[in-house]
């Protein structure tokens, strides 16, 4: 069996305890709900604590449309008697409440049947530090601040020329603190924070209406893309995709815009997770160590990146995080493991592990990322004589045992190396096999989301018109 990258790194036994993240419960609290698992039977556990706020508003043709605001705190717990675990969770943190917790977790462990992978993790595979990540930029904004961003972004949309109607602006803000501890003697806690803005606007009249809009994501407030810039770009957009065509079938290169491009990689983070290559369900469980990709290729999964809408300073295993070359020059490296599916796999855990209060964890990406190319998007066009250009994607058809992948998509056909006039109402058909071997990247990429590409190109994929 082909052998996974090894990610993990040997510390101390003893990993160091960290200073609670703010918002959260002393962590005596959590360390006592431990005791008590064990005082209940249980032979090792552990707790995630997760305390969040958020703000939310939107505004539609000029009035306020939205304006929302929670807060909620949750606590779960996962204990082990022998090869079983049970999971439960609660709102409620009165230590006689907590005891019960406990108690009644083992007894629903003691019912489960044995989990030959299950387990925490031992401790010489623990994180012992970690790197501040710059994940939370420390201010709450007010309601009426994000109110006036989304003002101004659906304001800007709506000054655009062409644009006839608004589906809305939307603008929120949100603060988790997490903590997690475990009997093999890990503690740690981080806080992060998010910010977004988006509009969604309507260009033209009656059955000739056409919709387009532009998003912003971001863990600082001073990195979120400027709300006039969102609603000029959301504007923009709808405009140009006025009086479409339909394109007639044909088998020509595809340009994934990057607005899209970032789901060609998910579905190759869906194919690498280590469940699905355990359980035999991905197209890709026997291709570790090949080439899947073209040469100069680069694929990352980077969880240590400052500022990261994906970053985390180590999983909710308690394991480190690395950022890893999960292709590299085109070959694929390794699977994403968490603790079980490496047992499974009889591999080394890669610290993706990723999880709720209320469920087991699974492996999941951080921030993943194709590595841009050395070319411009206009060279990337420019000696198709005819091909489409991807803007939006609809529906979801792709197979992950086989690789088969159809769905619906709109945007712009190309005609000597141009963008020639709009289009929809198109099926784009390949197999992901074949799409990554023939992909291009652009030089294009900007790190929108948790999952990002640059403007990519792909030879030879079926389009489906009238």
């Amino acid at each position: 069996m082909a052998k996974a990258k090894k990610t993990a790194s040997r510390t101390p036994k003893k990993a160091p305890k960290k200073k609670p993240a703010s918002g959260a419960p002393d962590a005596n609290l959590l360390v006592d709900l431990l005791k008590w698992a064990k005082q209940a039977g249980a032979d090792s556990a552990d707790a995630l604590f997760v305390n969040g706020e958020s703000i939310s508003v939107a505004q539609r043709l000029g009035k306020r449309e939205k304006l929302e605001s929670s807060e909620g705190r949750d606590l779960g717990l996962r204990v082990f008697v022998g090869q079983r675990q049970a999971f439960v969770s609660s709102t409620d943190f009165a230590p006689a409440a907590l005891r019960v917790l406990a108690s009644r977790a083992v007894d629903m462990a003691r019912a489960v049947p044995e989990d030959p992978t299950c387990g925490i993790a031992p401790e010489e595979l623990l994180a012992g530090s970690w790197p501040d990540l710059d994940l939370d930029d420390k201010s709450r904004p007010t309601a009426k601040k994000l109110l006036a961003m989304a003002a101004e972004a659906e304001d800007a949309a709506r000054a655009t020329k062409g644009v006839t109607n608004s589906e809305g602006a939307e603008a929120g803000w949100g603060r988790t603190a997490i903590m997690l501890a475990a009997s093999n003697g890990f503690t740690g806690g981080y806080r992060r924070s998010g910010y977004s803005l988006s509009c969604a606007v309507l260009a033209g009249e009656g059955t000739g209406m056409e919709r387009d809009y532009e998003w912003s994501s971001a863990v600082h407030l001073e990195d979120l893309m400027a709300a006039t810039k969102v609603g000029r770009n959301a504007g923009k957009f709808a405009v140009r995709r006025l009086n479409p065509r339909k394109a007639q079938s044909a088998r020509v290169p595809v340009i994934y815009d990057r607005r899209v491009s970032g789901g060609l990689i998910g579905h190759l983070a869906g194919a690498i997770n280590g469940r699905a290559v355990a359980r035999g369900t991905s197209f890709l469980k026997d291709k570790m160590g090949e080439r899947i990709f073209a040469t100069g290729i680069r694929i990352l999964d980077n969880p240590l990146r400052k500022r990261g809408l994906g970053s985390r300073p180590f999983d909710a295993e308690g394991l480190p995080t690395t950022r890893t070359a999960v292709i590299d020059d085109g070959v694929l490296t390794t699977w994403l493991l968490d603790l079980a599916a490496a047992r499974q796999l009889n591999l080394e855990p890669t610290g993706h592990a990723s999880r709720g209060v209320s469920g087991p964890p699974s492996p999941t990406t951080s921030n993943f990322y194709l590595e841009k190319g050395k070319v411009s998007v206009e060279d990337l066009i420019g000696d198709i004589k005819s091909g489409l250009y991807i803007t939006d994607m609809i529906g979801f058809g792709v197979n992950g045992v086989t690789g088969d992948y159809s769905r619906g998509a709109s945007g712009f056909w190309i005609e000597k190396g141009k963008l020639a006039w709009p289009v929809s109402g198109i099926t784009v058909a390949g197999n992901l096999k074949d799409m990554f071997l023939n992909m291009t990247p652009a030089n294009d990429l900007q790190f929108k989301s948790s999952t990002n590409a640059p403007t990519v190109r792909i030879e030879g994929m079926t389009v489906a018109g009238s």
